[in-house]
């Protein structure tokens, strides 16, 4: 058995994000899909003392262009980032030792598009979580046309026995096709995550993982489940 799960690479993601990597034997990002403007392609949220706070990568609202094809901008933004990061971590229990690795990723970006700096994220990401999935792009493989029907040919290509999809996609999968191919379909159940040790108010899980990475360090994986559903 072989189990695939695709989707569209996020920016710094929530631990959900890596849980469902940590579910699978193969995990396809998926970005020759649209960009969308206003979603986890390039933004996501981390705790301060005033509340939530999005970091966003400044790459423009242009839905015409696939995620892949999305360019990173040449201005000051990872710096900022980082500098957003620094402030509102630094006192974390596990700062030092996140800051080493994550630190470069940041100020030493050689990354010219948005699909490469996420994945350089995530994968490094993954290292430190222990999760040892396979990562692949979806154009590595064949792409033909037809919403489910593509993810079907991926998932055959990938040698793949199991796809596990996200709940979002409950509104549009048409499971018949991938029990045509012999493919059989399960959920993802994110959760329930237990709460951890988190600076600045009331706790809250919708958040980038980094938030779990530097308050927790190499205890992270406890707070995340990792099961299969």
């Amino acid at each position: 058995m072989k189990k695939i799960a695709i989707l569209q690479s996020n920016y710094i993601p929530w631990k959900g994000y890596f849980d469902i990597i940590a579910s699978v034997d193969e995990f396809i990002l998926y970005d020759d899909m649209q960009f969308t403007k206003n979603d986890w392609r390039n933004r996501n949220r981390i705790k301060t003392p005033t509340g939530l706070q999005w970091l966003s990568i400044p790459v423009g609202a242009n839905i015409h262009r696939r995620i892949r094809d999305v360019a990173l901008p040449a201005t000051g933004w990872a710096a900022q980032h980082w500098k957003a990061l620094s402030l509102n971590y630094s006192a974390a229990a596990h700062f030092e030792p996140i800051a080493s690795w994550l630190a470069p990723l940041y100020l030493e970006n050689a990354c010219l598009d948005l699909s490469s700096f996420n994945r350089t994220m995530i994968e490094a990401i993954c290292a430190h979580l222990g999760i040892g999935t396979r990562i692949s792009n979806s154009w590595d493989y064949t792409l033909i046309e037809g919403k489910t029907e593509r993810l079907v040919s991926l998932c055959r290509q990938a040698g793949g026995t199991v796809y596990l999809s996200g709940p979002s996609a409950r509104g549009y999968l048409d499971e018949s096709l991938f029990a045509a191919a012999g493919i059989e379909v399960q959920w993802m159940r994110y959760g329930p995550y237990p709460e951890y040790p988190q600076l600045w108010g009331p706790f809250a899980h919708e958040v980038s993982v980094l938030d779990l990475l530097f308050n927790c360090g190499d205890d992270a994986p406890r707070y995340m489940t990792g099961k299969q559903p």
